[in-house]
């Protein structure tokens, strides 16, 4: 059963990476910022713009939140800045600022808990230090998360966190300092820290254990968000299995399971815990391995299923909560999904898991004439010896097949299991392929006589380890192939008869062994014509009579002609350019066309060297000449240029390269998932296999360029008919769903159009312009901005936008790589050999003669029911004539016998088959017409008959 990868609404995990409310920016001091008094007055807006960034630079805050700060007025951020260097300036201060302070604290409370009672004063200051350090953690500078890891900070807390007495775990405390680890997994360091404990997440989980439903809801909302980080949904499902055995339950889920059917009578803060154990369930469901396997999904699911949270579910609707309702609404959706899923492999709408008698007659359905039908038998006749007392032992044997037949389900191609491994050193892989050896020798039937040969690129067996024709099996195909048939169409001896599909005098060329010759299509680059002028006369003339005007020009002659055209077209005067550059055109007044030619008249050194000769005749300049003058007055006017130029295209060029990525992705996606095209390999092995004898046949598997070759395999008693023609009609007949392979491969033709080096190259220069442009942006805050500048407002506002794009284009790109990397391995092709277009190339190819085959079949199906209806209709006149003969004989009346005569002429006439090229009807016709003219009767004499 192939994983699928479902489009569905984005989840709303209640995590500490992502929220659905405005990103707070919590301050570690609590003194009121509009109370503290500044002793230097507020920089001018670009040094404090630049002050400003660094210091939120050294707080390695979200995006979001880096947004929200830089949205903040400019009287704020003085003083959070002001705020903040005070704080790190003040001795008294100094002590609390660093992470040796917060552990060395903790440490002496968690020894401290055992040996006093504390009061409520201390546990709030105690609490205090905690939550004190919660915030530093979120606030303080890189530095500070650093120094904190490196003095195993984290350590401090899990081991905290593991002594804590009974009240100090019910206390306030204890969802600080869970707290602190979640503020410590926002900064990528920590997280990266926190996952790489060996038992961090373990420790985590233990918490769960607690009464206390704000230390539930932050450890959920962890291991929730864990789920969604690569290398962290497997940890997760390991948590939950030492839960297990540290909370002694039945089952892993059994205490969320009960949280989620128990009532606390107080509505805020039951129902914040039911949305994050929904939200956790939903995450530990569908990330990671869940987000592909449907076999995963289904597996995890039956474990809710079976503790009972679907009448569960229908309770928790009484709530009425619009965030709670959002998770439900995801469960029960994903859920439906999966289950139609589930029942189209087995040819039916429903699946009903709970009914033993309907999965049975499935199963019998599913594997009846097939080679697995006996070890069914087998495993049942094997259960029915099971032992079936009430006990321990009886019910351990009954839990080891469970668990192996869940491996078998869930276990990958490397051995490895995205659950927790019921059974240690069982890989599924290596046993079979050790009991399968023998099995893999298959017996391949042998033709009776020499067949064509079908030109293929054969895989061996030692290759197919891994990949989709491990999975194959053609024997399965010889049992709907009649090889006597294609013994008949593909035998080595010549012999050309009337083909069944249609007849010798009726032959014409598929569409796809047509040479169809295309007329190349011509790129005409359009170039924009010139602005119509109100004198009469040429640019040259205009350019000329102008230099008549004693017009001072040092640019050359050539140049300065084009930048006037330019300018003709830009409509602006010189002073609106220079606003709009400044400005960097947040009036919209420059197109990107434009920017793009006005980088080609950028002041050149030589020219600005002359310019500044002639500075003083500023008014005599030509208009070119005092264009170039006055832009390079602009500082950085190249990089400004560049920069609004880059800015413009952003957007289109994203927009240009994210649907070529998409199309990597998903043809990658497809290629893998399509039970259609699993099952054309399959016919097609069992067929190359037939017609290849010896060395060229008995193979395993072949290389999917192979499959543009199967149309060069021609019939011999039709040579019209190929080799992929002949599939079809076995296609139509046995596999008929096969017709609709090109709605699973919808994708193919978009990546086929795809270079990835290309594309790798487009991002590289976006990834380039985004440097260039900080750069720049760098520069313009380190000097004093000229008046109306609003370069590194508009530029820093774009680059936070911008930069948020680029990093998902890039991770998109990231995946589809990995994806199509993956599709390559999956048909035993090595990676790095092909490039997506070759690679998706192919199946286009095979995809297009899949469908020209289908219409020139379906032409000679029409072809063939026009020539038997033909026939028949020449039969059935044949018929009518001898019946008017034996009339005309038994009456013997002249007359009736001339009228039949023309009565045959006029119906053959009719027919068309009057004008057939038989000899010998026509001389019976020509007889017929000279009898006619010999009558004497009323019709007017017919002397000659042409046709």
């Amino acid at each position: 059963m192939h994983p699928r990868k479902r489009t569905r609404p984005t989840l709303g995990f209640m995590c500490c990476f992502s929220s659905s409310e405005p990103p707070e920016i919590n301050l570690k001091d609590s003194v009121p910022l509009q109370l503290l008094e500044f002793s230097a007055p507020m920089p001018p807006e670009e040094e404090l713009h630049a002050r400003f960034s660094e210091l939120v630079d050294e707080l390695d805050l979200t995006d979001k939140n880096r947004e929200a700060m830089f949205a903040l007025p400019a009287e704020k951020k003085w003083q959070i800045y002001c705020s903040k260097k005070k704080e790190q300036e003040d001795p008294n201060k100094l002590a609390t600022s660093w992470p040796d302070y917060y552990i060395d604290r903790i440490n002496s409370m968690a020894a401290m808990q055992t040996l006093f009672a504390f009061e409520e004063e201390e546990m709030e200051m105690r609490n205090k230090v905690v939550e004190d350090l919660k915030t530093a953690l979120r606030t303080q500078p890189m530095r500070f998360v650093t120094r904190f890891i490196e003095l195993d900070g984290l350590t401090c807390l899990l081991n905290f966190l593991k002594s804590m007495d009974y009240e100090t775990s019910e206390s306030r405390i204890h969802t600080s300092i869970i707290g602190c680890i979640k503020a410590l997994m926002n900064n990528s360091q920590g997280r990266a820290h926190v996952l790489a404990h060996p038992q961090s997440i373990n420790t985590i989980s233990q918490s769960l254990r607690q009464d206390n439903i704000k230390t539930k809801v932050a450890v959920l909302e962890i291991l929730g968000a864990v789920c969604l980080v690569p290398d962290g949904h497997k940890k997760v499902l390991q948590a939950m299995v030492h839960y297990q055995k540290y909370a002694a339950e039945r089952t892993r889920f059994q205490s969320l399971l009960n949280e989620l059917d128990r009532s606390t009578r107080h509505y805020r803060d039951e129902v914040n815990l039911k949305t994050a154990i929904m939200s956790f369930i939903n995450a530990v469901l569908n990330a990671g391995v869940g987000e592909d396997s449907l076999e995963f999904r289904v597996h995890l699911r039956y474990e809710f299923l079976m503790l009972g949270i679907q009448p569960v579910i229908e309770k928790l609707r009484a709530h009425d909560n619009a965030t709670l309702d959002r998770h439900l609404d995801f469960f029960e959706m994903v859920r439906n999904e999966d289950e139609l899923e589930l029942a189209k492999c087995f040819d039916t709408t429903h699946v009903d898991t709970k009914s033993a008698g309907q999965m049975f007659e499935l199963i019998k359905k599913k594997l009846s004439n097939t080679d697995a039908y006996p070890h069914l038998l087998s495993i049942l006749k094997h259960c029915l010896q099971m032992p079936y007392k009430r006990g321990a032992g009886s019910i351990q044997q009954w839990q080891l097949l469970d668990r192996i037949l869940q491996q078998i389900v869930l276990q990958d191609e490397k051995g490895e299991n995205p659950d927790v491994s019921p059974l240690d050193n069982f890989n599924v892989k290596n046993i079979i392929r050790i009991s399968t050896t023998s099995l893999r020798t298959k017996s391949i039937p042998q033709p009776s006589q020499p067949l064509k040969s079908f030109n293929w690129s054969k895989l061996g067996e030692n290759k197919i380890t891994g990949t989709i024709w491990y999975e194959i099996d053609d024997r399965r195909a010889f049992k709907v192939l009649d090889l006597k048939d294609i013994e008949k169409m593909f035998s080595a001896y010549q012999r050309q008869q009337v083909c069944k599909c249609g007849t010798q005098e009726d032959k014409f060329v598929p569409k796809s062994e047509q040479n169809l010759t295309k007329s190349p299509k011509t790129s005409i680059r359009g170039t924009s014509s010139f602005v119509k002028l109100k004198e009469t006369g040429s640019m040259d003339d205009l350019y000329l009579s102008s230099r008549k005007v004693k017009e001072l020009s040092v640019i050359d002659g050539r140049r300065a002609q084009n930048c006037v055209i330019l300018l003709s077209k830009l409509k602006m005067s010189n002073e609106e350019i220079k606003r709009a550059i400044l400005e960097m055109d947040e009036r919209e007044e420059l197109a990107k066309d434009m920017l793009e030619q006005l980088l080609k008249f950028v002041p050149e050194k030589s020219d600005i060297d002359l310019l500044e000769e002639h500075k003083h005749e500023l008014e005599r300049m030509a208009r070119a000449d005092r264009f170039l003058f006055e832009m390079s007055r602009i500082d950085h006017y190249q990089q400004r240029i560049q920069s609004l130029f880059f800015k413009k295209k952003f957007a289109e060029r994203l927009a240009e390269i994210k649907p070529k990525v998409e199309a990597i992705l998903c043809a990658s996606r497809e290629v893998m998932r399509s039970k259609h095209l699993t099952q054309v390999l399959e016919v097609v092995l069992a067929f190359g296999n037939f017609m290849n004898k010896g060395q060229r046949g008995n193979a395993y598997g072949f290389k999917v360029s192979s499959l543009n070759k199967i149309i060069d395999t021609k019939s011999s008693i039709d040579r019209n008919i190929t080799m992929l023609h002949y599939l079809i009609i076995i296609f139509e007949k046995h596999y008929p769903d096969i017709l609709n392979i090109q709605q699973d491969l919808a994708f193919i033709p978009e990546a086929a159009k795809v270079n990835l080096a290309e594309l790798e190259k487009e991002v590289f220069i976006i990834r380039s312009g985004l440097k260039a442009l900080e750069a720049e942006l760098r520069y313009q805050q380190s000097r004093a901005c000229d008046w109306g500048d609003k370069f590194v407002p508009v530029v820093s506002d774009f680059i936070t936008v911008a930069s948020f794009s680029f990093s998902e284009l890039e991770e998109l790109l990231a995946e589809a790589k990995d994806k199509f990397s993956k599709s390559l391995k999956h048909f035993g092709e090595e990676e790095g050999c092909m490039q997506p277009d070759e690679f998706f190339g192919i199946f286009d190819i095979f995809l297009q003669s899949f469908s020209e085959a289908r219409h020139d079949l379906e032409n000679m199906q029409r072809r063939k029911e026009e020539e038997e209806r033909r026939m028949r209709m020449e039969a059935m006149l044949k018929d009518q004539r001898e019946r008017e003969r034996r009339a005309k004989k038994s009456t013997g009346g002249s007359v009736s016998e001339e009228v039949g005569e023309f009565d045959d002429l006029v119906s053959a006439l009719r027919s068309g088959e009057v004008f057939d090229k038989d000899s010998k009807l026509k001389h019976k016709r020509k007889r017929s017409a000279n009898q006619l003219a010999d009558c004497g009767g009323r019709e007017r004499p017919v002397t000659k008959v042409n046709y």
